[in-house]
């Protein structure tokens, strides 16, 4: 999978918005499956227009425990929007996340403003998901 760092200089790299939506849609392609049995009411995001999954694991029972990320669409775009979720927040602490707002690395590569706003809905339904776990995680 793609870093947050070799994404956002791809697309510093990639002048047409076709060219970009096409790399959005190859990071979806490399985002391994998430498993049919992961694939439940419990872990599918609300708000999104398309199917989207996303499953958190916590790395240690510290107070700031490392999380880890799975997800998955049924939207190819969308897969790629959940592979740069997962690049800005997996790996990192719960206060790391919930400190970071995700949105923010998308306007500033701007593809929020080329996205439709159902597609901008749930990539905001996604980061407030992940965030709220974290945030969860770090105050118990």
């Amino acid at each position: 999978m793609a870093s947050l760092k070799q994404i956002i200089d791809d697309f510093e790299y990639l002048d047409e918005w076709e060219d970009r939506y096409r790399y959005v849609i190859e990071l979806g392609k490399a985002l391994p499956d998430l498993p049919d049995h992961q694939k439940t009411a419990e872990n599918k995001v609300q708000g999104c227009a398309s199917q989207v999954w996303l499953v958190s694991h916590l790395g240690d029972g510290s107070a700031d425990p490392v999380m880890t990320f799975e997800g998955d669409s049924d939207a190819h775009i969308v897969r790629g929007l959940v592979a740069i979720v997962l690049a800005v927040y997996s790996g990192r602490t719960a206060s790391q996340i919930a400190a970071t707002d995700a949105i923010e690395i998308f306007d500033r590569i701007g593809l929020v403003e080329h996205l439709s706003s159902q597609r901008a809905n749930g990539l905001r339904s996604m980061v407030k998901r992940i965030r709220e776990e974290a945030r969860i995680r770090v105050a118990a």
